[in-house]
Parts: C-alpha cells; sequence; structure tokens
C-alpha cells in the first residue's frame, strides 16, 4: 500500500460518524397490565413508595431463565444494553424471544456496544439475523454506542489507528428492564459462556433481578444512553432492512435453535411464567437501590463509579468483599484499601488465578499487585479453574465444560450493603468504558451474596494467597501448596510474559 493510500485511509478514519439532533425519548410509564405488575401491585404494601424487591442470580442457568421470564412477560415496554451480544445459542435464544415480544405489539429498544458488531460490521455477532433486518420490525428500535464510521472489517482497524482516543472508549453497560417494572443488571454479557452453554469454559457470573422502583432507576439510566450523542440509529449507519429481509433471516433464526442439543432444557417458544412471577412475593428480599453509572456528556464521558467504589469501601465498619474478575488497583486504590484495614476493617478479594482468567494481559498486570495487596492486609484468593462450584452454578447441563472463569463484578459492605453491576477494577472500567450497577442497601441479600462469596473462596473453589517474610508467594488450598502460579498449560505463562511489555493502561 502507497503511503499516499495510507495517509488518506487514517484522514477518512479520523471523521466520526456526524451525529445527528433527535427528539429526547423517555421510558414508557410502568405498564399497568402483566405478571410484573400484578406482582408489584401485590408487594405495595410491605415495599412502601422507595421499597423494590431483589433476587440474587447466582447460578447461569437460573440467570438465562429470569432473562426469558422477563422478556416473555413484557406487555408495553422492552429496553435492553449490552456490550456483547454473540451468534450462539444462548445469544440468538435470546434474540427469538425479543423477536417474538416485539411481535406482541412490545415497544423495543436495544443498545448495544459497536464492539459487537466486530466481526463483519453489519450484525449483532447474531450469525442469522442483520442488525438491519433488527431494526426493520416496526416495534423495534435499535442503536449503536459509538460506532466507527467504516462498517468494513480493513477500515475498522484503519480508522481504530486514527481516531483511537475516541474508538477506545466502549459501553460496557448491562441491563434489561420490562414494563418499567421489572430489570435484571449485572455482570453476563449475552452469550454462551455468560450462561453455562459453552462447552470450552463458563464464568462464574452474578446478576440481580429487580422489581419496583429500583427498575425505574435502571430505566433512568437506560434513557440516558439512549437520548445520548454517543449512540448512532441503527438506519444512519448502514440503512435500513426489510421485512422481507427479516421473515427470512428469523425463519433461519428459528431452524438453527430447534437443532441446538444444548438448549434441551429450554424451550423454543414464549412461556406463561404467571405462576413463576406470582412465587416471588414470598422469596423476594425487601430493600432499597439507586441506580449508579458513568455519564455520556456530549463531548466525553464522565466516570463516576471509581468514586462510587472508593465511596463503599469508606462506608465499611466492620468487612468488604469484592469479587471481580479483572484487578489492576492503582497506587490511590490501594492506599485506601490500606487504609481500611489498618483501622480494623476486613477485606476480602476473590479474583482470577492464571489458570481460570480469559484475559491474560489484566493477570499479567495484576501480578505485581499480589503480593502488595497480601502484605498489605487484604485476604487474596484466586479461582481455580477447576473449582468445584463449575457443576453448580457454572455449567448448565446437559453441557459439560473445560474450565470456569471469574466473571463477576460484585462488593459487600458489612453484609447489609451490596454493589452489583458491571464494573471492573481495571484502568479500562475506571477510564474508558462506562459502566453502571446498582448500589443495594438489603441485609438478607447482602448476607446471600456474602454467603456466596464464602463458598467460591472455599478450598475446592480457590486458592488462598499468602506471602512469607521473603516475599515468597505461594498459592494454597487445603492440604495443596504451589509456588508457582497454577495455569492451565505453559502457553499461558508465556502469553501472559508478553502482555507485561505492554502498558497496563490497555487492559
Amino acid at each position: 500500500m502507497s503511503v499516499r493510500l495510507v495517509v488518506c485511509c487514517l484522514l477518512l478514519g479520523c471523521a466520526a460518524t456526524p451525529r445527528v439532533s433527535r427528539p429526547r425519548e423517555l421510558a414508557a410509564s410502568p405498564g399497568r397490565t402483566g405478571p410484573f405488575a400484578t406482582l408489584e401491585e401485590s408487594l405495595r404494601g410491605r415495599l412502601g413508595d422507595a421499597g423494590s424487591g431483589f433476587q440474587l442470580l447466582d447460578a447461569n442457568e437460573e440467570a438465562l431463565r429470569w432473562r426469558l421470564a422477563l422478556v416473555d412477560s413484557a406487555r408495553h415496554s422492552l429496553d435492553l444494553m449490552t456490550f456483547l451480544w454473540w451468534g450462539d445459542e444462548a445469544g440468538e435464544l435470546l434474540l427469538k424471544r425479543v423477536l417474538d415480544a416485539a411481535d406482541r405489539g412490545v415497544k423495543v429498544r436495544l443498545v448495544v456496544d459497536d464492539m459487537t458488531t466486530i466481526d463483519d460490521g453489519k450484525r449483532l455477532r447474531l450469525r442469522d439475523v442483520s442488525n438491519a433486518a433488527i431494526d426493520a420490525h416496526p416495534n423495534i428500535e435499535l442503536r449503536v454506542f459509538n460506532p466507527w464510521s467504516n462498517r468494513e472489517a480493513v477500515g475498522r482497524a484503519v480508522e481504530f489507528v486514527g481516531d483511537f482516543s475516541r474508538l477506545n472508549q466502549r459501553m460496557h453497560n448491562k441491563a434489561l428492564v420490562i414494563d418499567n417494572r421489572a430489570a435484571i443488571v449485572g455482570g453476563r454479557n449475552l452469550g454462551n459462556e455468560y450462561f453455562g452453554l459453552s462447552d470450552t469454559f463458563n464464568f462464574r457470573d452474578v446478576d440481580v433481578l429487580a422489581v419496583g422502583p429500583a427498575a425505574r432507576e435502571v430505566s433512568g439510566v437506560f434513557d440516558r444512553y439512549w437520548n445520548s450523542q454517543w449512540v448512532v440509529p441503527q438506519q444512519q449507519l448502514e440503512g435500513g432492512g426489510t421485512l422481507v429481509t427479516y421473515e427470512r433471516e428469523r425463519q433461519g433464526l428459528e431452524d438453527k435453535l430447534k437443532a441446538a442439543p444444548a438448549l434441551t432444557r429450554f424451550p423454543l417458544a414464549e412461556q406463561d411464567w404467571s405462576r413463576e412471577v406470582a412465587a416471588l412475593a414470598k422469596t423476594l428480599h425487601l430493600g432499597t437501590a439507586r441506580a449508579v453509572t458513568d455519564t455520556p456528556e456530549e463531548d466525553s464521558l464522565t466516570h463516576h463509579m471509581p468514586n462510587t467504589i472508593r465511596a463503599l469501601f469508606a462506608e465499611a465498619n466492620r468487612e468488604v468483599l469484592v469479587a471481580n474478575a479483572y484487578v489492576i488497583p492503582d497506587e490511590v486504590v490501594f492506599a485506601r484499601t490500606a487504609n481500611e484495614v489498618k483501622r480494623g476493617v476486613r477485606f476480602l478479594m476473590l479474583t482470577n488465578s492464571l489458570a481460570s482468567t480469559d484475559a491474560a494481559g489484566v493477570h499479567a498486570h495484576y501480578t505485581e499487585w499480589r503480593p502488595r495487596l497480601v502484605t498489605g492486609g487484604v485476604e487474596l484468593y484466586e479461582l481455580r479453574h477447576d473449582a468445584a462450584l463449575r457443576q453448580a452454578v457454572a455449567d448448565t447441563p446437559p453441557v459439560t465444560s473445560g474450565f470456569v472463569g471469574l466473571h463477576a463484578k460484585v462488593v459487600v459492605v458489612d453484609r447489609e450493603r451490596v454493589l452489583i453491576g458491571s464494573m471492573n477494577l481495571d484502568p479500562r472500567s475506571w477510564a474508558h468504558n462506562t459502566e453502571m450497577g446498582l448500589v443495594i442497601d438489603c441485609a438478607p441479600l447482602a448476607r446471600e451474596l456474602g454467603a456466596a462469596i464464602d463458598r467460591d473462596v472455599r478450598p475446592e473453589n480457590a486458592w488462598r494467597i499468602d506471602v512469607d517474610a521473603q516475599g515468597q508467594v505461594s498459592w494454597r488450598a487445603g492440604d495443596q501448596v504451589r509456588f508457582e502460579a497454577p495455569a492451565r498449560d505453559e502457553s499461558q505463562r508465556t502469553e501472559e510474559l508478553l502482555h507485561l511489555l505492554l502498558p497496563a493502561d490497555l487492559y
């Protein structure tokens, strides 16, 4: 390629997708009909005006099942935002049910980060239904966060180099809201490994189902992004599809799903969940919540989530429990944590081991902090890739995966308050991604999540990290002791070393 052509490509790449003024749209008022409207009304006497009901979604199978329950139960509106949406069995089953909801008249709004279309620039990584076809449905509108102006793979690569500072800003939020009555917020993207359906590996992850005013809090976050200049309507990016294309591609989607052995526990057709939703009246934990989020401004992103995390740590009187997949502290966070430990607060952290991680780059830069965290007083654990919890919460029958990795992003304070959301503890989440979550004041929910973390750090599930007086790091699980980081194979160690050559700020 000539120098002149390279320069032209870079200049073209720097031209961001034009932002067009459009009317502000807000979520519809809470729907008056549907199972979750009935549930919220039945709880009103116990909840009061500000109270909400919460259910922890600890196991991958129940996380997928309750997403299907919400989508199938929607009667008026369905708002969904996500970072990744894979074209596999879980992703396409969810898509099929979203399309079913639109068919029965539900108003559907979708916001996806443009990373989710990176494979060929035209699909939500949903290989059987294109963005344009989805957007052609009269009851669906699709918007894309911070899109590449060039929709082809080579052009995207050139544009990324030429406009790195903008395109490095991604939306990592995950939320589903139906009828402004019920919401799911947490760490899970939409794909097999997040719901226990990958035979390679599955994540141990955490979401929360919220009913009541907390769902309206989440709607407020969705509206903030939906109306921001950072999201662009699908039609503006690539033009609209047609209903003929939609029907053809949808039929292909359904044919594929019918032949998927991994989905034997999940019916293809939408279901009536009235009985299961009504039963929540007796099992929901009651409390209050506020949504927290980074905010998209006209020409910038304001990162509020780091201060949210720091404030939660500072509020602790007795204990902070953290389960987070990707950890690279900075000096400020480390100093604050050390101060909390010094004043008598127990600080426990669970993260990935080299063997369980899917992000060798993050793990490589975490390793220098490992001894510092332990000598600073943090009880540090790393998930085992062969953790016994894989069968209980990670794999969804009939699937059996090769290993388990951590993807959760949660904080428990004094077993009274929790943060459940999308926020990792690494530079990408601190400064580049947008993140969101729910801060929930609910002691029963906090105790349940605390008990889940207690289970996750048992010897059959995690390595306890120790550092002796000479600085020697060891990994201990019951009677097992190792003096080298557990890995699935030697190639992981090589990959980790290569990532150390790159700056931590990339991860």
